[in-house]
């Protein structure tokens, strides 16, 4: 099995992700979504802890072998980055939304030496803004980013379009229409729902209204 398809099979297995086309999620964005996705339910579930952590470690190490930092998204980036970076022996930090208010005011915890190649790790990747506001504060801070992986992608137009154009390769192990291949198969969602589901990923601010 590729691993796109079984890796949407096993976030569907714990509940990490949930399709609902009839009865949509509102998320704090307001915007109306049949799909919730949390992925930091895999850290309670050790075979997919597992399996996940194994197969991030794998793309990086294949994707990004000139790798020296591994730096984890708060919040939810972090422990998968974390996890990775023990296994590749590599130092880890980790970039907060915005500078502490109080103490250092560090943005970026850990240590990164100016001229460093970083490899950014987060859990989703949906619009793409905070995965960049955080790729720029490692630039900021002298890392040099060469590459982003996630667990998961919407695969967005606006985030394929902003990563582009910052020259950010990025790598997820799975995606929107892996998953909904897998649901579809598993009889999670009917037939008549791909295409509404298709339709909100193409136009997710205006989709529900």
């Amino acid at each position: 099995m590729k691993r796109e398809y079984a890796v949407a099979e096993k976030l569907l297995q714990i509940n990490a992700v949930k399709l609902n086309p009839q009865q949509p999620f509102t998320w704090a964005s307001g915007w109306k979504s049949p799909i919730y996705c949390d992925n930091r339910k895999i850290l309670s579930y050790p075979h997919v802890r597992d399996f996940i952590k194994s197969e991030l470690t794998n793309a990086v190490f294949s994707e990004f072998p000139d790798a020296e930092v591994i730096a984890g998204v708060a919040t939810a980036g972090i422990p998968h980055g974390a996890l990775i970076a023990d296994l590749l022996s590599l130092p880890f930090i980790y970039v907060r939304s915005k500078p502490k208010e109080h103490g250092m005011g560090n943005q970026i915890e850990g240590v990164l030496e100016a001229g460093q190649k970083v490899v950014v790790i987060e859990d989703l990747i949906s619009t793409g803004k905070s995965s960049m506001e955080a790729i720029v504060a490692i630039q900021a801070a002298g890392g040099e980013v060469i590459g982003m992986s996630s667990v998961f992608t919407y695969g967005f137009p606006v985030a394929e379009k902003v990563f582009g154009e910052a020259g950010i390769k990025t790598l997820s192990l799975s995606n929107y229409n892996a998953l909904i291949e897998v649901a579809l198969d598993k009889k999670l969602i009917a037939e008549a729902d791909v295409e509404l589901l298709k339709q909100w990923r193409e136009s997710p601010s205006t989709w529900g209204q």
